[in-house]
């Protein structure tokens, strides 16, 4: 499996405030990012494979609605994650 639970602890203590707060935005998104990473390399070999394309697209969108919560919430911590994680926009 591409993703363990010592890669989700690493995630979320890099990019969350700790390796046992899953909940906070930050964390999700590096999280999200490290899926979307996967599934877009994944869909560079398997062209037709429709049913992970639109899992990527939900994915994408998840992380869009997460930055925008951080944007209204507080622009440091969204400039931050935007930074770390290399993110346009």
């Amino acid at each position: 499996m591409y993703l363990t639970a010592e890669k989700k602890q690493e995630l979320f203590a890099q990019h969350g405030k700790s390796a046992t707060n899953t909940g906070s935005a930050e964390g999700q998104i590096a999280l999200f990012t490290f899926r979307i990473n996967h599934l877009t390399e994944h869909l560079k070999k398997n062209k037709k494979d429709h049913s992970t394309r639109r899992a990527l697209i939900r994915l994408v969108g998840k992380r869009r609605s997460l930055l925008d919560y951080l944007i209204k919430k507080d622009i440091e911590r969204y400039r931050a994650i935007i930074k770390e994680l290399n993110l346009r926009k």
